[in-house]
């Protein structure tokens, strides 16, 4: 994923997402509707989750430092986890307390056309951003699904700001049929039904990205494509003659850590051994870019070392080869 690419579909989410708060609220002040006030509050954090998102981006950037040797490229996983939970509590768990308030107390909706209006401009903004979101996706999905997509990618951006523009526009939708069944039926509870749906679906998207993100931040390997190609990149065949095994890991969505142990002739020199690995090295950078740290151990090849290597649970040289 580019960072360009995913800037700026934020910046065309967090332009959407202000306007649009901004109106609902108007909306809520002169209609007295529920779902508005859960819906411009559910925009607000949508927004601010945009400025954690750019926020994350920028601290990201930074240079490493003798106490980060890897740099902070993760930063922007810890602030696609914290939008989850601004999505949950912000977002979801304020709809639900405003849906079960209407539904316990409600009251008609006044001068209609302040929602309807608002919320048919708000899916017009939102669809919108939503197409600048899977525009810039689709330029880095490849043949993956949608569900794939948010599951593997790299990079939190984009998957943050798609399911967010999918909630936001599934949320409208609630909104509209709640306000549109309570002035239909004159019962206010109607508009409480339709915040409590918001609520609910605001919480399962933030679910989703919780977990998506933790499995970021705790560690993930390189993708299947990516780890191919290194392999095909180690062995030369001459000085390089087996990859015995190897551990990649993603230090940010752009910058991959590559930690191998290699199998070299046992009777080739110092000299010889150090061109080697320098040699392997510049091969996997041209098959992977993003592969930026890189550490090559070299061994003789036997049987024991492969065994123990292949198994994760086991630390490489483990078994003292």
């Amino acid at each position: 994923m580019s960072a360009s690419g995913g800037t700026k579909a934020i910046v065309a989410a967090l332009a959407a997402n202000l306007a649009i708060a901004v109106a609902k609220f108007v909306a809520f002040l002169f209609s007295g509707s529920s779902s508005m006030l859960a819906e411009s509050v559910h925009s607000l954090a949508d927004s601010g989750n945009q400025g954690l998102l750019l926020l994350g981006g920028k601290k990201a950037k930074r240079e490493a430092t003798p106490q980060h040797p890897f740099g902070y490229g993760r930063e922007r996983y810890i602030y696609a986890f914290l939008v989850s939970i601004v999505l949950f509590s912000v977002g979801g768990m304020f709809a639900i307390y405003e849906g079960y308030e209407k539904i316990k107390h409600p009251h008609p909706i006044e001068a209609w056309y302040w929602p309807v209006g608002v919320l048919v401009f708000a899916i017009i903004a939102e669809s919108f951003s939503f197409r600048t979101a899977i525009k810039e996706s689709n330029e880095i999905r490849g043949g993956l699904t949608w569900t794939q997509f948010v599951r593997r990618a790299k990079a939190p951006e984009l998957p943050v700001v798609l399911l967010e523009d999918l909630g936001a526009l599934v949320g409208l939708v609630l909104a509209l049929g709640g306000v549109g069944l309570a002035l239909a039926t004159g019962d206010g509870v109607w508009d409480g039904i339709g915040t409590l749906c918001i609520g609910v679906l605001l919480i399962l998207i933030a679910i989703v990205l919780a977990a998506e993100t933790k499995s970021l931040l705790l560690g993930e390997s390189a993708g299947v494509e990516q780890v191919k190609k290194i392999e095909a990149a180690v062995v030369d065949g001459e000085t390089v003659t087996r990859l015995i095994h190897m551990r990649t890991l993603h230090l940010g969505p752009e910058e991959l850590l590559v930690a191998a142990k290699i199998a070299v002739q046992h009777d080739d020199t110092a000299t010889e051994v150090a061109n080697a690995i320098n040699a392997a090295e510049e091969r996997i950078r041209a098959a992977v870019p993003i592969a930026r740290v890189i550490y090559l151990e070299p061994d003789i090849y036997s049987e024991a070392a492969a065994s123990a290597g292949a198994n994760p649970a086991k630390s490489p040289g483990a078994d003292g080869h």
